[in-house]
């Protein structure tokens, strides 16, 4: 079973570059080493192509080498952060909810019509950060509609951490600056990626 996991800095989290099977020091990390100890008897291939900085217009760019050509049995994809965080670098990158949605649809539309593989999308998501919590919040009706559509499991995330009793008492015991996760928050992520891919995994070890 192959599981290709796509996004930006958070999926990517200090990955090898020159090894696509290097799970880096995030989520990842977790959510494989849970899935590999929980189904023995599945001979999973992981593969983590994330870059940190992208946003969904890069992955738009890399569609065919790094995502197609993978041929994934699963893909998930967490990405969109960076779409509205990079409004407020210098010189900012503004990439409109508009766009976003036009870029993520086209990927999830080639995915469907190119593999065969099931889709897993993500929540984007904030640990801190408050001042950006309503673009955010502009963000999630977008790739949750698209969800709706393209999704075979949607992870929601960001409702994860808002309803956490950990994060409501100290946010920052997932993260040192709001937007990345710590060791706690991506062991917490994984946990979470696990769940909601097991009956996903399940189901397609059974057909």
């Amino acid at each position: 079973m192959k599981i290709l996991f796509q996004g930006d800095s958070i999926t990517d989290a200090g990955r090898d570059y020159s090894n696509f099977h290097d799970m880096g020091e995030g989520y990842p990390k977790y959510a494989t080493a849970m899935l590999i100890d929980s189904y023995p008897d599945i001979d999973f291939e992981f593969i983590n192509l994330g870059i940190s900085g992208h946003r969904t217009e890069n992955l738009l760019e890399r569609l065919e080498s790094d995502f197609i050509d993978i041929q994934p049995d699963i893909v998930s994809i967490l990405i969109g952060v960076n779409d509205i965080w990079h409004r407020y670098l210098v010189p900012p990158i503004n990439t409109s909810y508009e766009q976003t949605a036009e870029n993520y649809r086209k990927i999830l539309t080639a995915i469907k019509e190119k593999t065969n593989a099931k889709i897993f999308m993500i929540q984007p998501f904030l640990i801190g950060l408050d001042w950006l919590r309503p673009e955010l919040e502009e963000l999630k009706k977008t790739v949750d509609g698209l969800a709706e559509e393209f999704a075979d499991v949607y992870l929601r995330l960001d409702e994860i951490f808002l309803a956490d009793e950990q994060w409501q008492k100290d946010n920052s015991f997932y993260s040192d600056d709001g937007v990345h996760p710590n060791s706690n928050g991506s062991c917490f992520i994984g946990e979470q990626y696990f769940k909601a891919l097991s009956p996903l995994a399940e189901s397609l070890t059974n057909d």
